[in-house]
């Protein structure tokens, strides 16, 4: 049994990390959750993977989350005529429609909702914004610019368009059908590229069907824009620093995630801070320091998880760079200025009565000798609560629905466990009691916090809270019936 630990890590798995060996030694090294990015690799690639988890998930009796993150549109110029072409500062550029092969005064971009969006002004950004041109003057089928950051142009090079609103939905033809293949397949979380309105979120939730939670990449600036109507529609937020970066000075980037951290803790909605968090670790089995410190800094802030990308899908020390994660995760949380960070972050939230209650049981943890909040839940809304307040003790989650217990894995300092489907609240008081000793986290000898509602077994109905003895010895003669 690994030792708690609040934050959870997120691992991309790949050709570095597709064995069973592999992917057990990432769970042991301290993973939580696997990622499936769907933009590499086939179905059967996933499948394989899928498979692989569940059988390690089988094997250890522990409940772990996976993720697949879609690819999402992809804007990208034609082909070249005779190879790449530097570009230099003030160079006339044009992009167009037309199907022939580019040379050094224009190229293909097969993509009109482009052009029908760009305005006079309008950046387009090549090759994750080594090279930049402002369009000066523009049509349906056609963009005339200038360039204002040189580099060598070449096929196929992604184009990204910060500063408009472009008329793409969020998913693609091969996103539609990667989301049914994820969903059938049982994946927990589905993460969505290219969202710019809240409306990409409700397309991708009524795709999914409720079979999957919907969790929203924030990496474009109209997405940061429409933050509150993002989050509002989505279960959960991947803050991918990586495109945010290209598409945004670099300098905005650590603020913008900062506030959106602390905009998830407070609607109760986990939180993925991504990309390049370990980068040095693709080579070297060592990080850099600045990368510890911005995996930290993430911790500090509050974030539910951290992820690896091509740390562990295509570096040659996927195991070093998620203990290495894990290992900062246990030195943050065991600072002590790291609860008073956290604590000062913490807003009250007193609308209604599972609020009181997991703020009720939250004071109980710091005031009293408790080992754990157990909280039995049906959809997982009451231990997203209870994680919104950071409690000094761990939550374990408790539900008998799997699916509900797997996509949990994701939320701050849960442990999740499945139950048995109860009646009554003494069954579960004695069933969080056996599981907290079971789960390593308390002894005969401690208290936990029980959370539940009644009528069991119907979601939102928390209500009652009791604080109870690991002594199932003690719970009888104090509760007979």
């Amino acid at each position: 049994m690994r030792r708690h630990r609040n934050v959870k890590i997120v691992a991309t798995l790949g050709p570095a990390s597709s064995s069973k060996e592999m992917i057990r030694a990432l769970f042991e090294a301290g993973a939580d959750v696997f990622r499936l990015n769907m933009s590499h690799g086939s179905h059967d690639d996933h499948r394989a993977r899928h498979d692989t988890i569940r059988e390690i998930e089988a094997e250890t009796g522990r409940p772990i989350a996976i993720l697949a993150d879609l690819q999402g549109p992809k804007l990208r110029v034609g082909p070249f005529a005779n190879g790449p072409h530097d570009l230099s500062v003030g160079d006339r550029f044009r992009f167009d429609l037309s199907p022939e092969p580019g040379d050094a005064t224009r190229v293909s971009l097969p993509h009109p909702e482009i052009f029908a969006a760009l305005i006079e002004g309008s950046e387009l950004l090549v090759n994750d914004g080594k090279i930049r041109l402002t369009v000066e003057t523009c049509g349906a089928d056609f963009a005339d610019c200038v360039v204002t950051v040189a580099g060598a142009i070449s096929d196929r090079k992604g184009v990204n368009v910060p500063d408009v609103v472009l008329p793409l939905a969020a998913l693609s033809d091969k996103d539609r059908a990667d989301l049914e293949f994820a969903c059938e397949l049982g994946v927990d979380w589905l993460a969505l590229s290219f969202v710019q309105r809240a409306e990409d979120v409700e397309e991708a939730k009524t795709l999914a069907r409720g079979r999957a939670a919907v969790l929203s990449k924030i990496e474009k600036p109209a997405a940061v824009r429409a933050f509150d109507e993002i989050l509002k529609a989505s279960d959960g937020i991947m803050v991918a620093r990586g495109d945010l970066g290209v598409e945004l000075p670099v300098h905005s980037v650590p603020p913008i995630q900062k506030r959106l951290v602390r905009l998830c803790r407070s609607a109760a909605k986990p939180v993925i801070v991504a990309t390049q968090m370990l980068e040095s670790m693709i080579d070297s089995p060592m990080p850099t320091r600045a990368e510890v410190s911005d995996v930290a800094n993430a911790i500090y802030e509050g974030a539910d998880a951290v992820m690896l990308s091509a740390e562990s899908a295509a570096g040659s020390f996927p195991v070093e760079a998620v203990r290495t994660m894990d290992n900062v995760a246990r030195s943050v949380e065991a600072d002590p200025n790291y609860r008073s960070i956290i604590e000062a972050a913490r807003k009250a939230s007193l609308s209604s009565v599972p609020d009181a209650i997991v703020t009720a049981a939250r004071e109980i943890a710091e005031t009293t000798d408790v080992a754990a909040i157990c909280a039995f839940t049906q959809s997982g809304k009451t231990v997203s609560l209870v994680a919104r307040e950071r409690p000094r003790v761990p939550i374990l989650a408790m539900s008998p629905i799997v699916e509900v217990t797997r996509r949990m894995v994701l939320t701050w300092g849960t442990h999740c466990v499945i139950t048995p489907r109860l009646s009554r609240f003494k069954e579960a008081v004695v069933n969080a009691t056996r599981a907290a000793r079971d789960s390593g986290l308390a002894d005969e000898s401690r208290q936990v916090v029980v959370m539940a509602g009644v009528p069991f077994n119907v979601p939102g109905t928390t209500n009652i809270l009791r604080i109870a003895p690991c002594d199932d010895r003690l719970i009888f003669a104090t509760d007979p019936e």
